[in-house]
């Protein structure tokens, strides 16, 4: 009566191809979407998105806007935007990221490193904001030992 429907992860369309049963290397440098689900080992770079397919075993590091992971990487994921690793993606390697999505059944074995959005308060207005917060309890610990002190008579 009901159909079970399972959320499908949308892709974006792929501009270049590593199709199945290819083996490439050297170095890919896009300003497109890549997606490979042959063997690559060399570098990845691209200012789009690159997915990993569930066949494709990379050695390599990639560098790109975000990544899609559905098979497996050897060497570090670099993503502006996204990492996601899904049930079948399998990263040995580091990662750094500001999102990080990672499905159950998808492996990270080795380091993540969130890093900051370009928006982020800079490290100036964070040692501010701590010396502010650090004089405001330091009066407020003024202001309780004072009120503990007896009254002269």
């Amino acid at each position: 009566m009901f159909k079970e429907s399972k959320k499908k992860l949308s892709t974006p369309a792929t501009d270049t191809l590593l199709a199945n049963g290819t083996s490439f290397e050297g170095t890919i440098e896009a300003e497109a979407n890549i997606r490979i689900d042959g063997h690559f080992q060399g570098d990845i770079y691209s200012t789009r998105t690159v997915v990993i397919g569930e066949s494709a075993v990379v050695r390599s590091d990639i560098i790109a806007r975000d990544v899609i992971l559905a098979g497996k990487v050897f060497g570090s994921i670099t993503a502006e935007g996204r990492l996601t690793i899904t049930p079948t993606g399998e990263l040995y390697g580091n990662t750094a990221t500001p999102t990080l999505v990672i499905s159950e059944g998808g492996v990270l074995n080795g380091t993540s490193q969130m890093n900051q959005t370009m928006d982020a308060e800079s490290p100036a207005a964070i040692d501010k904001s701590e010396d502010e917060n650090q004089s405001s309890f330091s009066q407020d610990i003024e202001d309780s030992q004072a009120s503990l002190q007896p009254e002269a008579g």
